[in-house]
């Protein structure tokens, strides 16, 4: 990969404090937070926005930012966010082509397949540290 690539996701809890996942219609066919990788000339708040958007038909409102972390073997960052939905009554619309399921889940009860990366965000972002400082990631592992 030549350059620095980077992207953005968002924690999207519910009221009763499950979070929103989504699983991917490619790769891993993993559950993960809704996010993606910048277009050019967007901030990584609008893309975390447009992803969740673009993934779910879901409109949220950023409540902070929860993590920065830096994968060195992929030369990638991570900014990760909280968010709260505008409106809880919206039904998801899934993006076919990319997105095959999502839903709420108990952050202790995450679905499988999932990775350690995924968790650790989801993680990071409930439990509301407020020092934001990159964080070097190893390479992912998959929980079965």
């Amino acid at each position: 990969m030549s350059g620095t690539g980077i992207g953005a996701a968002a924690v999207i809890p519910d009221a009763q404090g499950r979070v929103m996942l989504v699983r991917h219609g490619y790769g891993m066919l993993n559950w993960e937070i809704p996010g993606g990788m910048t277009e050019p000339g967007e901030s990584v708040l609008d893309t975390a926005l447009r992803e969740v958007h673009e993934e779910t038909g879901l409109l949220v409102v950023p409540r902070r930012l929860t993590g920065i972390y830096y994968e060195p073997h992929e030369n990638f960052h991570h900014f990760v966010f909280l968010c709260r939905r505008l409106d809880e009554t919206t039904d998801l619309t899934l993006e076919p082509a990319e997105i095959t399921d999502a839903g709420y889940w108990k952050p202790s009860a995450l679905p499988r397949p999932i990775s350690d990366f995924t968790v650790r965000r989801i993680h990071d972002a409930l439990v509301g540290d407020r020092r934001v400082l990159p964080v070097t990631i190893t390479p992912r592992r998959w929980l079965k």
